[in-house]
């Protein structure tokens, strides 16, 4: 179906643009009545090419594009002529054929905590039906789709989310990427456990404390990041209604230790065990790219080569790669990587 024949388009093409960019809005009822008050509504990015627009008729590849804890889709479309958003670098490549034409979709999955991790929490909500049950397919009837050639990619948590959607739905995705994703979480938050607590202290020793003050003033400076990532991670991994912030914390608030019970269902949804306990989604993919900077704030390309290693024992081929930089600042990546992953949906 032309997308253009759809009354909930909205089409905010900003001058300049060689494609299409629309911000449809899908009602979610996935996402209705959850916990932290979030709205259902919600704006999804849609960018149709150039060679889309003058063939809508033809069933296109689509990348399904995650966001990064804390982040939405519409930086990646800012227009101000100092400072670009990402994706403009993959609208000029494909309108002067240097890289392959995909529809990229980027649902909007902000929380009030900052982000889902894309998974079914009852701290959070049903992000990953919300994406793998009700967006897909909303999106697929509306735009000239080829479910048959579906990659997925995102940055740091959203890279997190891409394994682990492809995990938790096999056969759905041909290819996947992450560009700095969350995995072997022993490296991943060894430190960050303990800035949170030191964020903590500030507040006698209360999280609640620490997160009403950051509702009423969403602050991020000094330790404050840590201290929400780590009550944010917790919400989507361990979360208990039962509990007073309706998740459970994996560090002693005295002495930072861990928790072993709440840590190791955090361990669960670490890619490094997940995905050898259910390969299926990950083997059954085309093609697999993953990527961290060699400055990694988060020692995350020292985790990488953990997940490297342990698919090449699970012989799961990949792609792995190392480029210059750290974890701040990755968007530039899309201009490298999204190239690489429309050439491997248009070669299926």
């Amino acid at each position: 179906m032309s997308a253009a024949s759809d009354e909930t388009n909205r089409d905010r093409t900003p001058l300049g643009l060689h494609g299409r960019l629309e911000w449809p809005v899908l009602d979610s009822r996935c996402l209705r009545d959850n916990a932290l008050g979030d709205p259902a509504q919600r704006e999804v990015a849609v960018y149709l090419p150039p060679q889309v627009v003058q063939d809508p008729d033809r069933p296109w590849p689509v990348v399904w594009l995650l966001s990064a804890f804390t982040g939405t889709p519409h930086p990646l479309w800012e227009a101000h002529p100092w400072k670009r958003g990402a994706l403009w670098t993959y609208d000029a490549q494909v309108a002067s054929d240097e890289a392959q034409a995909a529809i990229l979709c980027a649902p909007n999955t902000f929380t009030r905590l900052g982000g889902s991790q894309f998974v079914n929490s009852s701290a959070v909500g049903a992000y990953q039906d919300y994406v793998l049950e009700e967006l897909v397919p909303w999106v697929l009837e509306r735009y000239p789709i080829d479910p048959e050639r579906m990659g997925i990619v995102g940055k740091s948590s959203g890279g997190f989310g891409a394994l682990h959607l492809v995990t938790q739905a096999p056969g759905r995705f041909q290819a996947a990427a992450s560009i700095a994703g969350d995995c072997h979480f022993p490296y991943l938050f060894a430190g960050e456990r303990l800035v949170a607590l030191r964020e903590f202290q500030r507040w006698q020793g209360d999280p609640a404390a620490f997160l009403q003050a950051f509702f009423d003033k969403p602050v991020l400076s000094g330790d404050a990041h840590g201290a929400l990532n780590l009550l944010a991670m917790a919400a989507c991994y361990s979360p208990n209604p039962r509990a007073p912030l309706g998740f459970d914390l994996p560090i002693d608030l005295h002495t930072g230790a861990w928790i072993e019970s709440v840590w190791q269902r955090w361990l669960a949804f670490d890619p490094v065990q997940a995905i050898p306990q259910a390969p299926q989604g990950v083997r059954r993919l085309d093609w697999l790219y993953l990527e961290a900077g060699t400055t990694d704030e988060f020692h995350l390309q020292f985790a990488l080569r953990v997940l490297v290693q342990r698919l090449a024992k699970l012989e799961i081929p990949c792609l792995h790669h190392e480029f210059e930089g750290g974890h701040f600042g990755m968007d530039a990546r899309y201009g490298e990587v999204l190239p690489k992953l429309a050439q491997a949906l248009h070669s299926l």
